[in-house]
């Protein structure tokens, strides 16, 4: 496992910032780390690259302790904090070249072409930081965390400030990355994560409230869904209201159908063979989901 955390606790006066959590994230993995302002995202991430020493509790990078060998660990990741701090009177390729010194790469020039192409810097690259729009600054300090090909990522709103076009660009380096890295990012912007995540890890004032795929959390806390299905011509609503698992049928437009139900596989399946027993035509026939923002609310809005 490339990241272990272990019964985390993080205090600060009465106030618990984290809870007693534990997760594990795989390599090859892309895991969203969601939750509410406050509810310990950041401080987690702090932890889990060193920056931060817990309270009680224990965090693993590659087999490694983190508080026992938090030098080592660093190696191990590359880390783009949510403030992302960088040095404004430095020149986009003086502060890579930097950062590469920190950690003692050899090929230096290689590495700062390679992480300046990865993230669209050319056109920026002979620049001050200063004169930077907080877009490409957000890619300057995603190149530092990518600089020494970490095995682990830790992603804290790695695309902030940025535009659509940007956002887009910077998603399918995440992507890439994953492929053969351990990869743990945090955003508020939800489609993102959907975009990119196939786990997702929701926390809330200090606790894990769900660590599932985000199909199946789009799913589990629904007691029924919606299939939704189009005719070229009208039918007999009580075809689809006499269907097993059905609770209600609604013709939101002309020929086409709500369908409230517990079981959308079936239902599915039984729209096709009356189709087939009645030779009706089905223009569409979809499933509706929740989105992870519905999900989202859902869970951190419990008390």
């Amino acid at each position: 496992m490339s990241i272990e955390v272990n019964h985390l606790l993080k205090q600060y006066g009465e106030q618990k910032a984290v809870n007693a959590i534990s997760f594990t994230i795989n390599k090859g993995e892309i895991v969203g780390f969601l939750g509410p302002n406050g509810a310990g995202k950041s401080t987690t991430m702090k932890i889990i690259t060193g920056y931060l020493a817990q309270d009680a509790g224990t965090v693993k990078v590659c087999g490694i302790d983190v508080q026992e060998s938090p030098i080592e660990i660093k190696k191990k990741i590359g880390y783009l904090p949510e403030s992302n701090p960088l040095y404004s009177d430095m020149y986009v390729k003086e502060y890579l070249q930097f950062v590469a010194g920190v950690h003692s790469i050899v090929n230096r020039d290689s590495a700062i072409a390679r992480v300046i192409e990865l993230t669209g810097l050319q056109i920026e690259q002979k620049k001050k930081i200063a004169q930077l729009s907080k877009g490409y600054k957000q890619r300057v300090g995603l190149a530092a965390a990518l600089i020494h090909d970490p095995e682990v990522l830790i992603l804290d709103e790695p695309t902030s400030g940025l535009d659509p076009n940007q956002i887009i660009e910077i998603r399918n380096v995440i992507k890439n990355q994953g492929q053969h890295k351990t990869v743990l990012f945090s955003s508020h912007i939800l489609q993102e994560v959907q975009a990119v995540c196939d786990r997702v890890i929701i926390i809330n004032k200090g606790k894990i409230v769900a660590d599932d795929t985000v199909a199946h959390l789009q799913n589990a806390n629904k007691q029924s869904q919606i299939v939704t299905i189009q005719f070229d011509a009208a039918i007999e609503p009580k075809w689809l209201q006499s269907l097993d698992s059905v609770q209600n049928v609604t013709e939101i437009q002309p020929f086409r159908f709500s369908i409230q139900n517990t079981n959308p596989e079936l239902v599915r399946k039984q729209v096709l063979e009356l189709s087939l027993q009645h030779n009706l035509n089905i223009v569409s026939l979809q499933t509706e989901t929740q989105s992870l923002e519905d999900v989202f609310r859902e869970l951190t809005s419990k008390q």
